[in-house]
């Protein structure tokens, strides 16, 4: 299956959102350069725990202030929210090609949505350096897009070469001893 084969429907910031989060994302954007945009996107989650529009704005406004746990958090709840909505499997490692090559052709936005949160995971992993968990992240990307559509492959030998990078400075300098 191709990843960019299909006709985009129901992207996640045309679904409305309860009264009021709009506003509070759009106060939070406002806001973001005096620093006080986080009460908005909270106050924002609140009302609309499971909106993507309410985590992805958490997610970008965490990672541009380099809080690289707390945009896990939030991306990891909109992998989630995501899964839930294609009946994907709970656990990213049970997913197989099947999930993906029989999804409704009216859910494939919400399919790769589910990929590019997937991978946003590992690259935050990756920044986090928790290593192992990032390259089982790019791995099952790469095993699941044959075509690399969503740019995994790249990510994996980065993953790769970092983790063997670490691994030859730790021998260098006697940690491993």
């Amino acid at each position: 299956m191709d990843l960019l084969d299909f006709e985009a429907q129901g992207l996640y910031f045309e679904q409305p959102d309860v009264a009021g989060v709009e506003e509070l994302i759009a106060t939070a954007s406002e806001n973001y350069a005096d620093g006080d945009a986080e009460l908005s996107l909270l106050q924002a989650y609140f009302l609309a725990p499971e909106s993507l529009n309410v985590l992805i704005a958490l997610n970008r406004f965490y990672y541009y202030q380099h809080r690289l746990e707390d945009a896990l958090a939030a991306t990891t709840k909109a992998l989630v929210v995501v899964g839930s909505s294609i009946a994907f499997p709970e656990n990213w490692r049970d997913l197989q090609i099947g999930h993906i090559t029989e999804a409704p052709a009216d859910l494939l936005t919400k399919v790769r949505m589910y990929l590019f949160t997937l991978k946003a995971i590992g690259f935050l992993n990756m920044r986090l350096e928790n290593l192992d968990l990032s390259q089982a992240i790019f791995e099952k990307l790469v095993e699941l897009d044959s075509k690399d559509r969503i740019g995994a492959q790249g990510l994996l030998e980065l993953v790769i070469k970092r983790k063997a990078d670490t691994e030859l400075t730790s021998t260098v300098i006697g940690i491993d001893e």
